[in-house]
C-alpha cells in the first residue's frame, strides 16, 4: 500500500503547506510545470521518492531531470503521467492513439489548472488532474490530490485545498 501526493503546475512556487503534505506521503508525483528545480529539490528533501514529468513552461535544466512521459507500475496499477494529455473523450492528439491501444489504469495530467477526476468507461481507466499548487495562472483555488494505491485499488481519494492564490 502506498500513499500518494499528486501535484502539478507549481510554476516555481512551493510553501510549507505543500511540504507538510509531502512529508505524509509515501511517494510524491508531479505532473509538470515545475518552474524551478528548487521546487523538486524541496520535495525530495522530505526523503520521499519523487516521480515527475516536465511541462510546457519548464526549461532545459528541468527537462534534463524529468521526461515528457512517465509510465510505471505502482503496486498493481499501471500509471501513465504526462503534462498535456487531455481527458476522456478529449485526449491530446499526441497521446490519443497510444492511450487507445494500450490504456493505463491511471492516466495523470496537469496543464489545465482544473482539478478533475473522472472515469473513462470506454478504456477502463481513471483520469486525474490535481489542478494547480502554485500561484501563477487563472485558477482561484490552489489544489493537490492525495490517494492510496493498494494492490489493484485506487482508493481514499482526497482533494487538498491550499490557500487561495
Amino acid at each position: 500500500m502506498k500513499k500518494i501526493l499528486l501535484l502539478s503546475d507549481n510554476h516555481s512556487y512551493i510553501d510549507d503547506r505543500i511540504l507538510h503534505y509531502a512529508e505524509q506521503a509515501d511517494e510524491i508525483w508531479h505532473a509538470g510545470d515545475i518552474g524551478d528545480l528548487d521546487v523538486t529539490d524541496k520535495l525530495q528533501a522530505t526523503g520521499k521518492p519523487l516521480i515527475g514529468v516536465y511541462g510546457n513552461i519548464d526549461n532545459a535544466e528541468i527537462r534534463k531531470e524529468f521526461p515528457l512521459h512517465q509510465r510505471w507500475m505502482c503496486e498493481d496499477v499501471d500509471v501513465w503521467m504526462t503534462h498535456i494529455g487531455g481527458y476522456p473523450k478529449k485526449y491530446n492528439p499526441a497521446v490519443r492513439d497510444e492511450i487507445r491501444q494500450n490504456p493505463p489504469k491511471l492516466f495523470i495530467c496537469g496543464h489545465s489548472h482544473i482539478l478533475k477526476v473522472m472515469m473513462d468507461k470506454d478504456l477502463g481507466l481513471v483520469h486525474m488532474n490535481p489542478g494547480a499548487a502554485g500561484k501563477h495562472g487563472w485558477h482561484k483555488q490552489r489544489t493537490m490530490l492525495r490517494f492510496t494505491i493498494d494492490g489493484k485499488e485506487i482508493k481514499d481519494l482526497e482533494v487538498i485545498e491550499l490557500a487561495s492564490k
